[in-house]
């Protein structure tokens, strides 16, 4: 716990230097971060509801006292005015001033040119890594974005690796599984990359914002007949109906290639996953009791006739 607490604060400090939280004023303005903010606040309400200097200091988690007085200092300079609600005369709602808006509108573009001056030096997969990681961040530590957009994608050099570790590591700390089930998936995608016939096989990479959050395959078992293998969705994104899409994404892929069927080999405690399976129309056509990965289990066949529209996915 130490080490984390140290990790932790040593980025602090680097992402104060960072934005320059420590310099009297920000982005060469008159103004320290706490009133930037406030304005920023201000600016960004919804245009319904004006914000109180109470509704701002809660989201800012900033004490009342230190609160009015900001709101205080702005006014006075003319860049936030106050007014009385139309639904409760006790309620004042703050609002920026002609000035105030300006001044926000000037900082706004000061600030996207700061920002896009430190991205530049960094490659289009660097910035959705570093997107994606202080995205990650926020949902750990309880902020919940909901700005984020899925790209389905070809694999990228070092995308199948991370594949293989997401895998072994989720199935680990959900299902106890051990390391046999790491070296059957890197066995899987190994082949995969030797054996590749892109006419007939594909790999779909799931990202949000930069970061990989998915994945499946469709490879090859016979000129009738291709195998699912792999579906994965991180925690981080499940609810999004992520699975769903990539299993529509393998349907539509191997009815286009004219396969008649489409094969999977599940166990009957990935439950989330049969479901989805169900759902697209497959079919259990098969059970077996095994030891693997250190468990106990019961293997599952399933299968879908390319010829069916059965399912409620579109295109399938």
């Amino acid at each position: 716990m130490n080490g984390d607490v140290d990790a932790v604060r040593a980025f602090n400090r680097f992402h104060t230097r960072l934005v320059g939280a420590l310099d009297e004023h920000l982005l060469k303005s008159d103004y320290a971060l706490p009133q930037v903010r406030v304005l920023y606040e201000i600016a960004h309400a919804p245009r319904d509801r004006a914000p109180s200097a109470s509704d701002i200091a809660q989201l800012l988690r900033l004490d009342a006292g230190y609160m009015s007085r900001l709101v205080a200092g702005l006014e006075a300079d003319g860049l936030v005015e106050r007014q009385a609600s139309a639904d409760n005369a006790r309620r004042m709602e703050l609002r920026l001033s002609e000035r105030g808006r300006g001044l926000v509108a000037t900082m706004e573009q000061d600030s996207t040119r700061e920002v896009a001056r430190m991205l530049e030096p960094l490659t289009p997969a660097q910035r959705r890594a570093l997107v994606g990681s202080m995205r990650r961040i926020r949902q750990l530590l309880g902020d919940t974005p909901d700005d984020a957009t899925l790209l389905l994608r070809e694999p990228e050099p070092g995308d199948l690796g991370l594949v293989v570790s997401r895998q072994a590591r989720l199935y680990a700390e959900e299902y106890g599984w051990n390391r046999e089930y790491e070296a059957l998936v890197a066995e899987i995608v190994a082949g995969f990359v030797r054996d590749f016939d892109p006419a007939r096989e594909r790999c779909w990479i799931a990202e949000r914002d930069g970061e990989v959050v998915g994945s499946v395959f469709v490879v090859r078992q016979d000129d009738a007949v291709a195998r699912l293998r792999l579906l994965y969705v991180d925690p981080v994104a499940r609810g999004l109906g992520l699975g769903r899409r990539l299993v529509d994404e393998c349907i539509r892929f191997a009815r286009g290639r004219g396969y008649r069927r489409l094969v999977l080999w599940t166990n009957d405690c990935l439950v989330s996953a049969r479901r989805i399976y169900e759902a697209a129309g497959f079919r259990l056509t098969g059970e077996e009791p095994h030891h693997s990965f250190g468990k106990q289990l019961v293997g599952q066949t399933w299968e879908l006739d390319l010829g069916s529209r059965q399912g409620n996915f579109p295109g399938s």
